[in-house]
């Protein structure tokens, strides 16, 4: 069967971890949380939606989703939750009605699928025995629960109405197994049971919208009524390509609003941090785009630069620090300008990008060639920039 290594973060959602990686998914400190404070509130969303009813987004390593889960979460609370709806039949129209579409891509489906099940707000959870020898997540776990973000049902319902039609066997062996059942959400696994026992002659959509109705009033569940109401009032496209995100977007004739770059660390998963790739994902940004990461790395930032983007950093207001990097057309748009520092760091031997000019390569292939390149380099070592950066500024 299909293997999962999940644990509770310190927000009560669930965090995964990646052996074939030797990397966690998500940070113990809160999965849920970091999506939003990396990705969601970063974007500066209310004042793109306050101009524009269509949004597009881009979401790389889509995981268990939730970047994406974060962002429909964001989209319900300004749809559904701003105007308090209870009788959706008065207030429909193109007023209120926005149009959304998310292309997530991943390379492992049955994360993918398993996505509108996982556990968000666990309160009594238990991480003295993982199912996986991680001394270091155990480590970083707390006892404490710090929740910061609250993500609502109907959200995993909407999302659950694109990918429930496709979920396989395998899949749903493991959404089914005892060994995993604490991490699930029991709601979500007994509407995707009836909905797998329905049958319809309606589109989808229809069907759907039908079967939530039927819930409601059979159950008295008021989400499935809102979720109900927000397939109404959301023209909500959802594609996931399950393959190498390079060949993915090859392929996809869009240009998005917001890129959410998701990706195992440079060292791990070089191919999605190449400059080869940042210009693919330039050819895929609108003017007014922005490209969220949550990684810090000069080789990143110079990719990005050299790609022909204005660069700059996300500022974490809990945590009170840089958190990521943004990426941008329209220089703006960026609120938090790298550092005299952070230029100088891009300048030594750590600023060295990867490459990948037919974007092709495999992992292993590009890390050689930078590593070659790199000692070849007659460029200052980075620990050589960050001792002279302290000895200078100690006088």
């Amino acid at each position: 069967m299909y293997e999962l290594y999940p644990y509770f973060t310190n927000d009560g959602s669930v965090g995964l971890f990646s052996p074939d990686a030797d990397d966690i998914y998500h940070s113990t400190y809160g999965a849920l949380t970091e999506a939003y404070e990396k990705f969601i509130l970063p974007s500066n969303l209310k004042n793109f939606l306050e101009k524009n009813s269509e949004i597009k987004i881009l979401d790389i390593c889509f995981g268990i989703g939730y970047n994406t889960k974060s962002f429909l979460n964001f989209i319900y609370n300004e749809t559904i939750g701003s105007n308090n709806i209870k009788h959706i039949d008065k207030v429909y129209g193109d007023n209120i009605k926005r149009k959304v579409f998310i292309h997530a891509i991943d390379i492992d489906k049955n994360l993918a699928y398993l996505s509108p099940f996982f556990v968000t707000d666990k309160k009594k959870r238990k991480n003295n025995k993982l199912s996986f020898e991680q001394e270091k997540i155990q480590r970083m776990l707390s006892d404490k629960i710090t929740q910061h973000f609250e993500l609502k049902q109907e959200v995993n319902i909407l999302l659950g109405e694109k990918l429930f039609p496709y979920i396989d066997s395998e899949t749903e062996e493991v959404l089914f197994s005892q060994k995993y059942s604490e991490y699930f959400d029991k709601y979500m696994c007994g509407l995707f049971k009836l909905y797998k026992n329905k049958t319809y002659k309606t589109t989808p959509l229809r069907a759907f919208i039908s079967f939530l109705h039927n819930i409601y009033y059979h159950h008295l569940s008021s989400c499935y009524k809102n979720a109900s109401n927000a397939l109404k009032l959301l023209d909500f496209d959802f594609r996931l390509s399950i393959e190498d995100a390079r060949q993915a977007i090859l392929k996809d004739k869009n240009r998005y609003n917001y890129v959410f770059l998701d990706a195992f660390t440079p060292v791990k998963c070089p191919c999605l941090w190449t400059v080869d790739f940042f210009k693919l994902l330039y050819e895929h940004l609108e003017d007014d785009g922005m490209i969220l990461t949550y990684s810090n790395s000069a080789l990143v930032r110079n990719a990005f630069l050299n790609a022909g983007f204005y660069v700059g950093k996300i500022y974490s207001e809990s945590a009170q620090k840089f958190t990521g990097t943004i990426a941008v057309k329209n220089k703006v748009l960026i609120k938090h300008e790298l550092s005299e520092y952070d230029l100088g760091l891009m300048k030594t031997k750590a600023g060295i990008f990867y490459h990948d000019e037919n974007l092709t390569l495999d992992n292993e292939v590009i890390i050689a060639s930078h590593k070659i390149e790199v000692e070849n380099s007659t460029l200052m070592s980075s620990s050589k920039y960050i001792k002279q950066h302290r000895r200078n500024n100690e006088v």
